[in-house]
C-alpha cells in the first residue's frame, strides 16, 4: 500500500503498455513514402494528370470555381483578393489612384513602342525613340514619387490608427498607376475625376 502511494507522487506517469513508436515510423505511417522529384516534364504532366483523378473534383467544377474566384477578386471581395491587395487602407488607395488619369499609365504603351523600335533597322529613329522614352521615364518616376507621399499622407490622414509604411503604400500606388485601367485587379469602383472622401 505504502509503495503504491510513493510511486504515484508528483512528477510520475504510468507506461502506456507499448513501446513508443520512433519518428520515422510514425510520420511514415502518416505520409507514406515521398516520391522523388520529376525528372522531366512529361512525367511532371502525368504525376499532374493522375492527381488530377484522384481528386474527386471533376475538371467542369474547378473551371466554375476559378470563375468564381476570379469574379469575386475582380469585384474586390477581401476574402478573394491576394494579401498585397486586402483590407480598407488598400481599397482606398485604389479608389485614389482609380479616380484620377497618371501619366504613368503610359508605362506600359511605352514598353511595347520600344520593343518595335527596337526591330526598326534605322539607328537615328532608335537614337531619338530611345531618348524620348527616357525623359518620359524620368517623368513617371517624378510623378509616381509625388503621387505615393499624397496618397500616403491622405491615407494616414483617413486612418490614424493604423500603422502605415509610405514607402509600400507608395509603391502599391505606383504599381497600380502604371498599369493599364482595364487590365487592373480588382477592377476600379470609381470612374476618373470622382471624389473620393
Amino acid at each position: 500500500m505504502a509503495e503504491s502511494v510513493e510511486s504515484h507522487t508528483r512528477g510520475y506517469t504510468p507506461g502506456k503498455g507499448r513501446p513508443t513508436p520512433k519518428r520515422k515510423e510514425a510520420e511514415g505511417k502518416r505520409r507514406g513514402p515521398v516520391a522523388p522529384p520529376p525528372r522531366t516534364m512529361r512525367e511532371a504532366m502525368k504525376r499532374n494528370r493522375e492527381l488530377r483523378k484522384s481528386n474527386p473534383v471533376d475538371k467542369e467544377e474547378r473551371r466554375r470555381l476559378a470563375k468564381e474566384r476570379q469574379e469575386r477578386m475582380a469585384a474586390g471581395d477581401d476574402r478573394y483578393l491576394l494579401p498585397r491587395d486586402k483590407g480598407p487602407v488598400k481599397a482606398y488607395v485604389r479608389d485614389l489612384v482609380d479616380s484620377r488619369r497618371h501619366f504613368l499609365g503610359a508605362f506600359m504603351p511605352l514598353a511595347i513602342l520600344v520593343f518595335v523600335v527596337l526591330l526598326v533597322p534605322y539607328p537615328v529613329i532608335q537614337q531619338y525613340v530611345t531618348l524620348l522614352c527616357m525623359a518620359a521615364l524620368l517623368v513617371m518616376a517624378v510623378e509616381g514619387y509625388f503621387n505615393g507621399r499624397r496618397i500616403a499622407r491622405l491615407a494616414r490622414a483617413k486612418f490614424p490608427k493604423e500603422n502605415i509604411s509610405g514607402r509600400s503604400l507608395g509603391w502599391y500606388a505606383f504599381v497600380r498607376a502604371s498599369q493599364i485601367r482595364k487590365l487592373r485587379m480588382p477592377k476600379p469602383r470609381v470612374k476618373v475625376g470622382d471624389t473620393v472622401s
